[in-house]
């Protein structure tokens, strides 16, 4: 028998600001089939004043819990995917272990930008593969509103905030591909590639900064690298691209989405679209797009799901796993 890390719950957590594409049609020399056009989002969620990333993040992991029927008590530890926290430090996991009311177990922040959360899926994937934890809530969460240049308008209008959170139980498995669960990962990261998407402040240069994209290059690198991380999970899997009934990608893009499906010779019709209404919501962005689909009736039980994600960094990795 194989222990696998199994979802038995999705959620997530939107603000109640929604920003249309022709509210920044005042302000910059752009346009709403320009925005369209070049990415796909048609609108997306800002935080409201006082709203943090931690507060966002206790949101999508309460609906988590209901929709598994659990309750804090149940859970081990908590992995927060976020290069927004509220603060410095404390990580934004402990936040929502207080707000969650969770004394009990441990939490701590995974930054990998948008590949955050499958870099904290193959982290909690892991913690319950060793049996260091029974169940571990998985969150992804951002309130990139806060780091964006509102004079550029090749970045401010591709972003948007929001979180979304799984809870993942360790079950038994017979160690075949027919498993529930995680079946199999990839991670990777190239820090040569730092100057293609990056924020111009830190702590160490005590500032805050904006976030900077040459967008063109990144790109090109996405399409490749997404392709080749999810071919490799696959194939680590046990399983190929004709068995995968979801590909529920970073929602960047829709031209990146289109092209990565379009490499791995899947069709569209089998890949969970989101971008349009929530913009890259970074390590958010995968999550959301899980819960949404469950919540649509797309992604049922037993069904072989991809995900695959390219941030800052540059990282990217995919996680392969049986719904």
């Amino acid at each position: 028998m194989t222990r696998r890390a199994v979802v038995i719950g999705a959620g997530h957590y939107l603000p109640e600001r929604i920003v249309e594409n022709a509210e920044f049609e005042a302000t910059l020399d752009t346009s709403d089939e320009w925005i369209r056009s070049r990415s796909g989002i048609e609108r997306r969620h800002f935080a409201a004043e006082g709203e943090t990333t931690s507060n966002m993040a206790t949101r999508a992991a309460e609906a988590a819990l209901k929709a598994a029927g659990r309750t804090v008590e149940d859970v081990d530890a908590i992995v927060v995917a976020t290069s927004t926290a509220d603060l410095t430090f404390p990580s934004a996991a402990t936040m929502v272990q207080s707000q969650l009311g969770m004394t009990r177990g441990f939490a701590f922040d995974v930054q990998a930008v948008c590949a955050g959360f499958v870099y904290a899926l193959a982290n909690a994937n892991a913690l319950i593969a060793s049996g260091q934890a029974d169940r571990v809530l998985v969150i992804g969460a951002e309130t990139f509103s806060r780091i964006m240049d509102w004079t550029d308008r090749s970045t401010c209008v591709l972003f948007g905030d929001g979180a979304g959170a799984l809870l993942l139980e360790a079950q038994e498995g017979a160690g075949t591909s027919e498993d529930r669960g995680i079946l199999a990962t990839d991670l990777n990261s190239d820090g040569r590639y730092k100057d293609l998407l990056y924020v111009d402040g830190g702590v160490s240069t005590q500032s805050t900064g904006y976030l900077r994209m040459q967008g063109n290059q990144v790109f090109r690198h996405a399409v490749e690298k997404l392709a080749s991380t999810a071919t490799t999970a696959l194939t680590r899997a046990g399983v190929s691209s004709e068995d995968v009934d979801w590909i529920v990608p970073h929602q960047a893009n829709i031209r990146i989405i289109q092209g990565t499906a379009k490499k791995m010779g899947l069709p569209m019709d089998k890949v969970v679209v989101t971008v349009q209404d929530h913009g890259n919501t970074s390590a958010a962005s995968i999550p959301l797009a899980l819960s949404v689909g469950v919540e649509r009736g797309q992604i049922k039980p037993g069904d072989l799901v991809v995900t695959e994600a390219i941030g800052g960094g540059l990282a990217w990795g995919a996680v392969v796993l049986r719904w």
